[in-house]
């Protein structure tokens, strides 16, 4: 019996109810669908600073949770929103951490950008500038733009917008596909 594919879903977001978490809470209720399981990772406020001088065993508690996470993943899904022109300071210090191990290289990688048309591009290109310091392999059909607007968000923090559903479902069978042919 094969098992799934485990998918790590980071959030970018620290707000409560964003957008961005409830694009991978959607994909969360759509795993099964695609034949993927995941892992929503929740640790992003208690990551400490990016330090060079602690990115040395013995690793920050949080940050070696952080590299298990990813290790243990088949494949990763961000959903991160843009701030001031790029991604906000306390996800690209996750990025940042993942910078000196090896957990991320080569694993299949893609994102979405949940932002309103017109916005959300400098998200994007940092992801992309970033993930290739890291050795992420990105899953390029699967870096998409699929807007959210927050009305179609309902009271457990899912998408009901069959549209939008269903470009979260092409994406994780993306990846899913993504991380079959290289793991």
């Amino acid at each position: 019996m094969t098992t799934s594919p485990l998918i790590l879903l980071l959030s970018g977001s620290l707000r409560s109810g964003s957008t961005n978490e409830a694009v991978l809470r959607t994909a969360q209720d759509l795993a099964p669908s695609v034949q993927v399981r995941t892992a929503l990772y929740d640790g992003l406020a208690r990551l400490p600073h990016f330090n060079p001088d602690e990115d040395a065993d013995p690793l920050p508690s949080p940050v070696t949770e952080l590299r298990a996470a990813i290790d243990a993943a088949a494949g990763i899904l961000i959903c991160a929103p843009e701030y001031a022109g790029t991604l906000p300071g306390s996800f690209k210090n996750l990025l940042d951490w993942t910078v000196g191990g090896t957990e991320i290289c080569d694993k299949p990688t893609a994102w979405i950008n949940a932002a309103a048309p017109g916005r959300g591009q400098g998200a994007d290109a940092t992801l992309r500038t970033v993930l290739g310091y890291t050795g992420a392999d990105i899953v390029e059909p699967a870096c998409v733009k699929v807007p959210v607007d927050r009305g179609t968000v309902d009271a457990e923090g899912l998408i009901t917008d069959p549209d939008v559903r269903r470009d979260i479902a092409r994406v994780m069978d993306l990846l899913a596909t993504g991380t079959t042919a290289t793991g």
